[in-house]
């Protein structure tokens, strides 16, 4: 038995199916992987070699000679220090190189050779075989053309400003208010935009066409403001945090889902409320586990859900502050793996969690920022080390929370005016953005770029004549999303970074809206009528429908009513209680009370000449 575990019988093994146990660890041999390069570049230029002898078969043996040897010993230079070997020599050492061939070092594909090293894998031993079929290139064109992806490439890691992808740009028209909330699903797909008007819009990039309509507007949590918005890490649900206590979720079509309850406010320890008692400031998905989410509140609590339960939270956490007094949290967010939970409160300081722990925080920050100011966002970079927070202070950030006493670098002047200014890190992970308000009148929103480990401002957007509040940038889509204060969602693109998203839409053209062939009345069909009641057969009703046109009467729209509270400058209709119905008839009294006396004295000249009531009852 022992055997059998140790190193396993080659047979057993085979039949058993698990043959790659016998295998030994691969071990690298930098001195055979320079030797392999050597020889698949020997290799590559006894290719162009061949290539050149039958074009210049007719030429005498001395002029061909000469640049055999150059181009080798040029390819063999460009192998690196390692090589020292003349042309021919290089090609005398052909016959033995094609022997060892299978057996020296991790194999190296002769494209890649110039580009240095690439992921080994297991079965490629044999590759380089299958490299050289079809006929040779030319000579230097492999060369060249590789050279000059590498400047491209180098150019762009040198210069990070290239990557950010906003030479083009669409505007979604969310309303007229502050949006205060974007969301993208994982697949970028669909874009959800949340505002201070109450209204959740769903843009889909696929569906829309230039004219660029929201395909559906919700009021998910009647008057209250939308705080946040997010889709799980599946992209089936999301989260809507808004200025009430519960958090709701809707499904991808805003159906309903699930709703958290709210706690009672009257117990103190919050401990022992099932939910939230105040208003909600911030909430996000679990990255990993698709059915937990987190949210903080006003109740000075942060806690987890779990979707499938809406009667109870799951854990709450209770940041404090230095006296030991209970601290409202502003933002919340998870790490990248979902093991800590990170909170910014009003005190400034920044306390994190780990997840299954919630009483003690396991790091905590002081004076992260100014005290009773609001840290609106909180994220984690790609890589997980470190985190970002976007202060209500004016400054932007980034730390390393195993060192959490000072940031490792910060940036001032950036100024906030809402609760929810957003921060993110780029695809790469090299660049973090945010935006800054602006009072009305007083210049652009921006969106400020800076470089991770240096925080020098790379690059900034002018945005719009209002405040940037939320900025997204989707790795997936490589497209930036921006929400401002005026209530638009603007779309940053390249058309060549880029993938999908805005570029779907821009390219379809607007549809025409078809007159629908419909009849003009309804054409009641009676087979059995009398002649005389029976009605003519209808022809056609295009033509009717322009005529009906061009009649201002029949053509008019009417104004609809207005259902519940009145909205858009209308006042809605009047109550069913009859003191509403007073307050009504009041205000469409026309009588023009300007001047009182006269008002008084309308009927006396009247009543003078024919006198009725009063002089009658008194001429005796």
């Amino acid at each position: 038995d022992a055997e059998m575990l140790g190193t396993p019988d080659p047979e057993l093994a085979a039949t058993m199916g698990f043959s790659g146990f016998g295998k030994k660890a691969r071990t690298f041999d930098l001195e055979a992987m320079f030797e392999q390069t050597r020889r698949t570049a020997v290799e590559r230029s006894r290719k162009v070699l061949e290539a050149r002898e039958r074009e210049k078969e007719d030429q005498t043996e001395k002029e061909f000679r000469i640049p055999c040897t150059d181009s080798s010993v040029s390819a063999s230079s460009a192998t690196g220090p390692g090589s020292t070997l003349t042309g021919r020599e290089a090609v005398c050492n052909e016959g033995e190189d094609d022997s060892n061939e299978a057996l020296s070092g991790p194999s190296m594909q002769s494209q890649s050779s110039a580009k240095g090293p690439t992921e080994d894998t297991d079965d490629d031993d044999d590759d380089d075989d299958e490299e050289f079929i079809g006929p040779p290139l030319p000579p230097g064109f492999k060369d060249s053309d590789d050279d000059n992806d590498n400047d491209d490439t180098e150019e762009e890691d040198n210069n990070p400003v290239k990557k950010i992808p906003d030479s083009h740009e669409i505007t979604l028209q969310h309303g007229t208010k502050t949006v205060s909330a974007l969301g993208l699903d994982p697949s970028g797909a669909r874009l959800i935009t949340g505002g201070y008007d109450y209204d959740v819009k769903f843009w889909d990039f696929a569906g829309m066409d230039a004219s660029l309509q929201a395909f559906r507007s919700l009021q998910p949590c009647e008057c209250h403001q939308i705080k946040s918005l997010q889709y799980s890490s599946t992209g089936d649900v999301i989260l809507v945090v808004s200025g009430n206590s519960q958090a709701k979720v809707l499904d991808r079509d805003g159906f309903p889902v699930m709703e958290c309850i709210k706690g009672d406010q009257y117990i103190v320890d919050m401990t022992n409320t099932k939910g939230h008692t105040a208003m909600l400031n911030s909430g996000c998905w679990h990255p990993k586990i698709k059915e937990e989410f987190l949210t903080c509140s006003n109740d000075g609590t942060v806690r987890t859900w779990d979707v499938n339960n809406e009667k109870k939270h799951k854990s709450i956490f209770k940041p404090r502050s230095v006296q030991g007094k209970r601290v409202i949290p502003t933002t919340c967010t998870y790490s990248r793996d979902g093991k800590l939970i990170a909170a910014g409160c009003q005190d400034g300081s920044i306390q994190i969690w780990d997840r299954n722990m919630s009483v003690h925080t396991k790091f905590h920050c002081r004076q992260a920022h100014a005290s009773g100011s609001d840290t609106s966002c909180l994220t984690f970079s790609y890589d997980g080390t470190v985190l970002a927070s976007r202060g209500g202070d004016d400054t932007l950030k980034i730390w390393d929370i195993r060192q959490f006493k000072k940031p490792l670098n910060s940036a001032e002047g950036l100024p906030s005016f809402f609760p929810m200014t957003d921060c993110c890190f780029s695809p790469d992970d090299k660049i973090l953005v945010t935006g800054t308000s602006v009072k009305k009148g007083g210049g652009s929103g921006k969106l400020f770029f800076f470089y991770r480990e240096t925080f020098q401002k790379l690059y900034e957007i002018e945005v719009t004549d209002a405040s940037v509040v939320r900025c997204l940038w989707h790795p997936k889509l490589n497209q930036i999303m921006v929400g401002t204060g005026n209530g638009l969602a603007k779309v940053y693109y390249d058309p060549v970074k880029s993938q999908r998203g805005a570029k779907l839409c821009v390219v379809k053209t607007k549809r025409k809206e078809r007159q629908a062939e419909t009849l003009t009345q309804d054409y009641i069909i009676t087979p059995h009528a009398l002649p005389m009641f029976r009605e003519p057969r209808q022809r056609s009703t295009r033509k009717q429908l322009e005529k009906d046109r061009l009649d201002p009467m029949k053509s008019h729209k009417p104004e609809p009513p207005v259902a519940g509270a009145g909205r858009g400058g209308r006042v809605g209709t009047h109550g069913v209680t009859l003191s509403s119905y007073i307050v009504k008839n009041i205000a469409l009294d026309k009588t023009d009370d300007s001047n009182p006396r006269e008002a008084i004295l309308r009927h006396a000249k009247e009543a003078e000449e024919n006198p009725y009531w009063v002089a009658p009852a008194y001429a005796k």
